[in-house]
């Protein structure tokens, strides 16, 4: 068999077994009753956090928000205001359950939720994941999983204990609930441009927000409130942004792992490191999957620059624009989507709390950690300037995120990495 219809029926038949396991587990608990009011706790309420808290009050008839944790009070203050006016009934946070500082998801978690929505920077993620799935409550985490190896290896297990438990799992990557995009994968992985030979993928803008450095600050919240800027809290643009065209590459693969990466990157605009921080503003890096299939993948954070976030596919039979214009040119078995364009953030909370009512649970975790971790790789690779095998990356002994906090700790920004001088780990 060839490497692309092998690949598509090893990705139907392990969705036959998924949707057989579902069926049939001996984890699958009593499902949620209609009437029973499933509470919500909200940990990191910045605007993803709120958008993510409003689509999961509008997700259910009988849903209630109960819970805000954040590290700020200002925060909280700023956008829950916003939560309430747009929740109403829905939002029944008090200031006995609002929390602020490093335990605020603890607090929440403990204050009586059954799911949590975790949306603080990636670099908590996996330490939120643990204790979420240690005290038995459903999650929303947004994308990346984690920032390095350490942390996906963590939530690939934690993945796994919720299937054990059965608590729904569920991942901010939001076109994989896209409609268009669930009709022109589906396509490519039955085969309508044939063997998938190349990808170009693209995630081209401007440079995100930065806040300038107050007075009173420590390093630990200057960073936080920072956070994009610094690599042990994001893990960088490719990781915390460009993963999104990464995770489109790896469904357009069948969730197949790439062999090995090389590539490069570097800081072009981001010049102040007391602005910058210590990431990158451009990376450009060449995937390739068993058997000869090459992904190129292009991102930077330039002002002034063109933009481009588009993923386009090469088969021996034809070309897609899987990103954009939804579109197969194959000849006579040409195609494009006409169909309903969905709002995909509310379709995944629509689907969460359809999972949670109906007690057959929804867990994307060990997929998410994949995409996160080949995100990852390309960031390795940029950085080292050395071409490295995913199964090495998996297992670097990286570790970016401090142990314990302290808002007074002395946390200077480490210099920004250098191809070639800088060593994978």
């Amino acid at each position: 068999m060839n490497h692309s219809s092998s690949r598509r029926n090893f990705v139907k038949a392990s969705s036959a077994i998924t949707a057989g396991t579902i069926l049939t587990s001996p984890y699958i608990g009593k499902a949620a009753q209609n009437d029973q009011i499933i509470k919500i706790g909200l940990v990191g309420i910045g605007g993803r956090g709120s958008g993510a808290a409003a689509q999961a009050m509008n997700a259910d008839p009988n849903v209630a928000l109960t819970a805000i944790g954040d590290l700020f009070e200002d925060r909280i203050k700023l956008r829950s205001r916003i939560l309430k006016a747009r929740g109403r009934d829905k939002y029944q946070v008090t200031d006995e359950t609002t929390f602020t500082g490093f335990d605020a998801y603890k607090k929440v978690i403990d204050s009586g939720v059954d799911v949590v929505i975790l949306t603080t920077p990636p670099a908590f993620r996996p330490q939120h994941l643990e204790y979420a799935i240690q005290k038995g409550v459903h999650c929303f985490f947004e994308k990346p999983v984690a920032v390095d190896a350490k942390g996906v290896r963590k939530v690939i297990e934690l993945a796994k204990k919720a299937k054990e438990k059965n608590l729904s799992f569920m991942s901010g990557f939001c076109w994989r609930h896209h409609k268009p995009k669930q009709e022109v994968f589906g396509r490519i992985l039955d085969g309508a441009i044939g063997d998938v030979n190349a990808m170009y993928s693209t995630y081209n803008g401007g440079e995100v927000w930065k806040k300038k450095r107050e007075d009173g600050w420590s390093d630990l919240e200057a960073q936080t409130r920072n956070w994009n800027a610094h690599l042990w809290l994001s893990g960088d643009s490719i990781v915390e942004q460009a993963v999104h065209c990464i995770d489109m590459m790896q469904w357009a693969m069948g969730d197949t792992l790439p062999v090995h990466a090389e590539g490069s990157g570097g800081r072009q605009v981001y010049d102040d490191m007391d602005k910058y921080g210590n990431i990158y503003d451009h990376f450009a890096v060449a995937y390739q999957w068993e058997n000869g299939p090459r992904g190129y993948h292009f991102s930077r954070q330039q002002n002034g620059a063109a933009g481009s976030y588009e993923l386009e596919l090469f088969g021996n039979k034809g070309f897609c624009s899987a990103k954009n214009r939804h579109l197969i040119d194959a000849g006579d078995n040409s195609w494009r989507y006409r169909g309903e364009n969905n709002d995909m953030y509310q379709t995944e909370h629509d689907e969460l709390f359809a999972s949670i009512r109906n007690g057959k649970v929804f867990n994307d975790g060990e997929r998410a950690a994949q995409s996160t971790m080949v995100a990852i790789l390309g960031r390795m690779v940029a950085y080292t300037g050395q071409k490295i095998s995913f199964h090495d990356a998996l297992n670097s002994k990286e570790s970016l995120v401090p142990s314990k906090f302290d808002w007074e700790m002395k946390l200077p920004v480490p210099n920004p990495p250098i191809p070639g001088v800088t060593r994978f780990v």
